[in-house]
């Protein structure tokens, strides 16, 4: 890429007309999006909508017709592999753990792209500061870590690699709501490390309230977006997904 090409690039992703099908059933159909650099975007919807399936396209994990830029390159015929050694790492729904390994272990399997011992031991100290709960049980093994401990060693793997843009499928999923907060207070501080967050997530009210920019999917389409805040005060998405009435005489949460 050369130096005008760099001059132009804004956004850390771009996608345009993305569409993925299961057989003959289109569970995406024609999304664009992007997220700028230092900010989390969010993609809010009901189950089925399509909102994982997404991120799975993005992450390369499923085929699909369109375009994807990250960084300025089009990624969009790149195997997982390559995806990930550029940046764009994605933090599965479940997690995807390897429960008979310890939590240390689990952490430097995320940081197997960092070839140099001295930038993975970096870039440990880095996550166990970041996530002081791990360093503690950093050799306990994974599988009998809490869910919220859980949620925190998958993503602190995915830290381990310096992603430039971190996908995020459902953080909150499973954990109770003390839990839940902690991770989104976790997850708002991932500006400040220099990657970018494209962020799914059911919890519609604390998605909105993190990011910068949302996405309302349904059944498969892009049907509102704006920032974040006049998303949570628009009629439609509070009477929808915050439990709000649709208008001001209609009683609060």
């Amino acid at each position: 890429m050369t130096a005008a090409t760099r001059a132009v690039v804004t956004n850390v992703l771009d996608v345009e007309h993305l569409s993925v099908a299961y057989g003959k059933v289109l569970a995406v159909r024609d999304v664009s999006l992007r997220v700028a650099p230092g900010t989390i975007a969010t993609v809010i919807g009901p189950n089925g909508a399509g909102k994982t399936t997404l991120l799975g396209a993005i992450a390369g994990l499923l085929p699909a017709q369109g375009t994807i830029h990250c960084f300025g390159e089009n990624v969009t015929p790149w195997p997982v592999e390559q995806r990930v050694a550029r940046g764009l790492v994605l933090v599965p729904e479940k997690r995807e753990l390897f429960a008979s390994m310890s939590v240390a272990d689990n952490l430097l399997l995320g940081g197997f792209t960092r070839r140099r011992e001295r930038r993975t031991s970096q870039a440990l100290d880095d996550v166990y500061a970041r996530f002081p709960r791990l360093a503690e049980r950093r050799s306990q093994l994974a599988g009998t870590l809490s869910g919220g401990e859980r949620q925190m060693l998958a993503l602190g793997r995915a830290l381990m690699s310096a992603p430039k843009l971190l996908l995020l499928d459902e953080p909150s999923l499973g954990l109770a709501p003390l839990i839940v907060r902690d991770i989104f207070a976790i997850i708002a501080t991932l500006r400040s490390s220099g990657s970018a967050v494209l962020l799914v997530e059911q919890n519609a009210r604390a998605a909105l309230q993190v990011s910068d920019y949302g996405y309302v999917l349904e059944t498969g389409e892009r049907v509102l977006e704006g920032p974040s805040a006049e998303l949570a005060s628009n009629p439609r998405v509070a009477a929808t997904y915050l439990g709000q009435g649709a208008n001001t005489n209609a009683g609060s949460d």
